[in-house]
């Protein structure tokens, strides 16, 4: 855990640095934002960041935003009220902090955070397998690829690894491949010096150099662009990068971790991944079946989410019944453990009493869950629809086909295209240029995480 304090907290600042280093945290100090800020520009990473709640908390917040800066802001105050406590939420801040420091609260704050970032909860057999293997594996530095569906847990897994390795009290960094523009992504990576392009106000050190010593994930990255993993590759293998706009190489000592939704040996075949970077990462594999094929867990997820939010909301711990454990196995749960998460949440907040049934496990809008089990009546009819679909298919342009078969699935996903591509079976990447020229072509397209549906189509 590495603690990143801003401001003088009245001059509590040592007394929080003692706690949060007897806990494990390794703390650094700064006086104010803009110092904050070329810090972290500078590759000295922080997991949290706690800030004097008289500081103008929305600037570092926005700062953080706009330059992809993910880092949690706890504001904290000496004698406070209630008002300087919910500004500073409603600025950004995560959570609010009374000074003088408590030693069990602050011990509280650290163990969440490093328990988000690495907590694995299992128990069906099929999981077991793949931990036992990751277990076997953490302690060399060998790269890992992490294949799974959205919302298997692809990243807990790989800070779980990183965790149990030998460079487990070194950072651990995350790169979101598919959340960066790709005009962008080289310099998230490997660094920019002042001026090289417009908007480097200034040097930025790079994912690379910030992990130096510990591990780097490469979170989807068959979404990266494939003359941008050229580059990559070379700084696997030479073990150096180069800044964007610098002039010298600069070494690296780093693990990688990378984890994919989709097959990269397809992609490979697509030529939209290059075979030689998969070689290097594919020294081991950690395929982490989906959640449908994991029925123990379904379960032990379930009571573990229902515990967690029951207390974060303030309320007694939620109890899940028969009837509400049988909805939650019969789900197919197409977004995994993201999906089973979200959907316990809003059960903890919509249940009666202190037992979560039946009727409190529904879909965002308010519908029922899906099951993966039909009646005969609803198998009958589905096997109707289908054959009708088929015979309307005869005649068609395979583009006419796809473009219908892409638009459905984002209807039927509301705009978000991660869980559409995922669907499909292809790379968000693709997904995109097609939306685009369906777009271009005058063809109605729903918005990325649209609240509403459009008209099913023939």
């Amino acid at each position: 855990m590495r603690l990143l304090i801003i401001g003088s907290l009245n001059g509590q600042i040592g007394a929080a640095s003692q706690i949060a280093m007897s806990r494990g945290a390794k703390v650094s100090q700064v006086d104010d934002i803009d110092m904050a800020l070329a810090s972290l520009r500078a590759g000295k990473g922080a997991d949290m960041a706690m800030i004097d709640v008289n500081l103008p908390i929305k600037t570092l917040v926005d700062s953080l935003a706009n330059e992809r800066i993910n880092l949690p802001v706890i504001a904290c105050g000496v004698n406070t009220d209630a008002t300087a406590a919910a500004n500073a939420i409603r600025a950004g801040a995560k959570e609010f902090l009374p000074l003088p420091p408590d030693p069990e609260l602050i011990a509280a704050v650290l163990e969440a955070v490093a328990q988000d970032n690495n907590k694995l909860v299992f128990a069906d057999p099929a999981m077991r397998d793949v931990v036992s293997l990751a277990e076997q594996i953490a302690p060399s530095s060998a790269s890992v690829l992490i294949n799974g569906e959205t919302g298997t847990g692809k990243e807990v897994m790989a800070s779980y690894l990183h965790s149990h390795s030998k460079r487990a009290d070194k950072p651990f960094v995350c790169v979101n491949c598919a959340a960066i523009p790709e005009n962008l992504l080289e310099s998230e990576l490997f660094g920019h010096e002042k001026g090289s392009f417009t908007g480097a106000i200034a040097r930025r050190i790079g994912k690379f150099e910030e992990a130096n010593g510990g591990t780097l994930l490469l979170d989807e990255i068959s979404e990266m662009d494939i003359q941008l993993q050229a580059k990559l590759l070379r700084a696997i293998q030479e073990k150096v990068i180069d800044r964007v706009g610098g002039t010298k190489p600069v070494p690296v000592d780093i693990r990688i971790i990378a984890t994919s939704n989709r097959d990269l040996a397809e992609a490979v075949a697509e030529k939209t991944f290059r075979e030689d970077l998969l070689f290097r990462l594919n020294v081991v594999t950690l395929k982490i079946p989906p959640l449908r094929q994991r029925p123990v867990d379904i379960e032990v997820l379930s009571q573990h989410f229902a515990r967690k939010y029951s207390e974060s909301n303030g309320l007694s711990e939620r109890h899940i019944d028969a009837s509400a454990m049988a909805k939650l196995k019969a789900n197919p749960w197409r977004g995994n453990v993201r999906e089973l998460e979200n959907t316990i949440h809003r059960a903890v907040l919509l249940c009666q009493g202190d037992v979560i049934g039946g009727e409190a496990i529904l879909m965002p809008d308010g519908s029922a869950t899906p099951a993966t089990t039909q009646s005969g009546t609803e198998v009958n009819a589905a096997a109707q629809g289908a054959s009708l679909s088929d015979t309307s298919l005869v005649g068609r342009k395979v583009a006419d086909v796809e473009k219908d078969l892409i638009l459905n699935t984002l209807d039927h996903c509301f705009g978000n295209r991660t869980h559409a591509a995922n669907i499909l079976g292809i790379s968000i990447r693709t997904l995109r240029n097609k939306l685009k020229i369906y777009s271009d072509d005058g063809v109605a397209v729903p918005s990325a995480n649209a609240d509403y549906r459009f008209p099913v189509r023939a």
